[in-house]
């Protein structure tokens, strides 16, 4: 018999907090199953996975008996079939009760995926009862950020509170960041380069503190900003500016970096690679500058000079 406790933080009077408890009802459980749905890019489908391996993570499913994993392609455009979610139920061999509570359950989920934009719907654990009831336990869902406009009720339901403080500053001022536990910091233009930044920094030896993707038109403003969040973790070592001159000229990034981080003071060593579009000229101003910047003409030397000063080697 499981039973659990459920304790939402929400914001009461004078901007208190108040913990509201929640309580479920016991129930005997017989199994614990997987059941969850996302975006798979390989084949454009949605991917309705279960297996019979609840309660625990399914990437260690995936790892370990991936066999146990079993799948259905949902074309978004068609929807789920009923023969789709029958498939799944029998995959986990349900008895006839089961079964048919499970094709339910299956097609409300798809349901409540497609309606609400979310990026990832699952269940684990869904549990079936010793009386053969299918019962979702616990649940989850991830929603697209860029659909947001359209789910009023889902963005009302954000709690600011439960986000880290530099990726809520960082939304604020339109950035696309996402904090991570390394010590090389990333400003980037292009969310492609900013990957590739961030595989090439842990070639080097190092780690990525960050993924920052300040966008095509970056200026003083957004590399001002995103400078000052990226120091803002204590972790950071040593920031990697690395802009491709595309729709931006080099030597206009160059200038707002010169502005918007001479304005600012450099805290740590600061790495700059500028290719594109008037790149020479970017190099030229950074020169210039005697801020201190480490310029790297190449993107492998660029993440080995990062890391070595995240480290606190020389160049």
């Amino acid at each position: 018999m499981l039973g659990s406790t459920l304790v939402t933080p929400q914001t009461g009077p004078e901007g208190t907090r108040v913990n509201k408890v929640l309580l479920e009802q016991g129930v005997n459980i017989a199994r614990e199953l997987y059941a969850g749905i996302a975006f798979d890019r390989g084949s454009r489908m949605d991917a309705f996975m279960v297996s019979t391996e609840g309660g625990v993570e399914i990437e260690k499913v995936a790892a370990e008996t991936p066999e146990k994993i079993h799948k259905q392609f949902i074309d978004p455009v068609m929807g789920m079939h009923p023969w789709q979610a029958r498939a799944l139920a029998f995959a986990l061999q349900l008895g006839p009760v089961a079964t048919k509570a499970a094709i339910k359950v299956f097609l409300a989920l798809y349901e409540a995926y497609r309606a609400r934009d979310a990026s990832l719907a699952e269940i684990n654990p869904l549990v079936v009862t010793t009386a053969g009831e299918v019962i979702a336990l616990d649940a989850k869902m991830n929603f697209d950020d860029n659909a947001l406009f359209r789910q009023q009720e889902v963005a009302a339901m954000r709690d600011p509170l439960e986000e880290d403080p530099l990726e809520r500053e960082a939304n604020e001022f339109g950035l696309n960041y996402i904090k991570l536990n390394g010590n090389v910091g990333c400003m980037v233009n292009g969310a492609g380069l900013a990957m590739a930044t961030m595989d090439i920094i842990k070639q080097a030896g190092g780690e990525p503190a960050n993924f920052l993707d300040v966008g095509g038109g970056a200026n003083v403003e957004t590399v001002g900003n995103g400078f000052r969040i990226i120091t803002k973790d204590p972790n950071v070592g040593a920031v990697l500016i690395n802009i491709f001159g595309g729709i931006v000229r080099c030597d206009r990034v160059a200038r707002g970096v010169v502005d918007a981080i001479g304005a600012a003071g450099i805290s740590v060593p600061v790495v700059v690679r500028l290719q594109g579009t008037n790149a020479e000229q970017g190099r030229e101003i950074i020169q210039q500058a005697k801020l201190g910047f480490i310029w790297a003409d190449s993107f492998r030397e660029a993440a080995e000079k990062a890391v070595a000063a995240a480290k606190g080697g020389s160049e």
